[in-house]
Formats: C-alpha cells, structure tokens, sequence
C-alpha cells in the first residue's frame, strides 16, 4: 500500500511541475501573440485558469503528505510527549472535519454544474469542483493514516510536530 501511494505522490509532484509549465507556457504564448500580433488564443485564459485550481489543490495534497503546510509549533514543540500526541490527534481530527465539509461543498458544487460549460472552451464547469472532490479524498486517506500511526504508538515526539522548517525540507 504504501509503495502505490509513494507513486501516486510522486505522479502528482510530476504533475504538478507539467501542469505549471503548460499553463506558463500557455499564458506566456497568449501575451506575446496579443501584444505582437493583435490575436490570441481564446481558451487559454479558461484553460489556465481551471489548470490553477487544480495545481493548487494537487500541491495542498502533496505537501499535506510531506508535512510542509503553514503551521506554528512553539508550544506544541514543547510538550511531553503525551501532549504532542492529544494536540496531533485534535488538529488532525480537526482538518478531517474541514475534509468533510470541503468533500461536501464540491460534491454539491461539482453536481450543480455539471450541465454548465465554460463558454469558450467547453469544458464542464463541474472539472473546476471536481479536484475539491479528489483532495478530500487523498486528504482524508492521508490525515486518517497518519492518526493511525499515531494512535499506534508509531510516531515519534518529531514526528508528531507535523510543522518542518523549509531548511529541514531543503535537505530531503
């Protein structure tokens, strides 16, 4: 299981990195054909904008796995392990209760619009919502692990301080 998932992480870093070139690129090219030429490319703006949706919500699932999401661990760091364990299992029952909500809000979102398309391309507004439904999911799998592990006894005092300093990230 934990193979599989490694890939399906990395996919999504590659992903990642070809869905931020595409949508550059298509920007970039739309620009100069605006400003060179007086033309452009009428999708790209459509396109671009729904690929940084998803980009965006494929890295909070990225970093979510890797433990580099914004945090402050100033008093946590400081408690016995005892602490760190209550204070792990409630931000992390707290974020899944926030998964649940965002889970709900797109399915509601991604079911009302799906007869709607976006005007120049055609795409069903729907694939906007559609990745909302997809991190939650990835999101909720990877939160109820890592409780998992926690509630196990398998995590250690630095890992159950899930904020990691860029500099620490920098060296992985």
């Amino acid at each position: 299981m934990n193979a599989a998932m490694d890939r399906l992480y990395r996919w999504f870093e590659h992903a990642l990195v070809g869905g931020l070139a595409v949508m550059s690129l298509m920007v970039f090219a739309n620009v100069v054909l605006r400003y060179v030429f007086d033309t452009g490319i009428t999708f790209t703006e459509e396109v671009s904008r729904m690929l940084f949706v998803w980009l965006t919500f494929i890295g909070s699932i990225v970093a979510l796995r890797q433990g580099t999401h914004l945090g402050m661990d100033t008093v946590v760091s400081r408690l016995p392990h005892a602490g760190k364990l209550a204070f792990f299992v409630l931000s992390h029952l707290l974020m899944l209760g926030c998964i649940v909500m965002l889970w709900l809000g797109c399915w509601e979102q991604t079911r009302v619009n799906l007869d709607n398309h976006a005007p120049v391309s055609g795409i069903p507004v729907a694939a906007v919502y559609l990745v909302g439904l997809v991190a939650a999911v990835l999101m909720g799998i990877t939160l109820l692990a890592n409780l998992w592990q926690a509630l196990r006894g398998d995590l250690s005092d630095a890992q159950l301080v899930t904020v990691r300093e860029s500099e620490d990230r920098a060296a992985d």
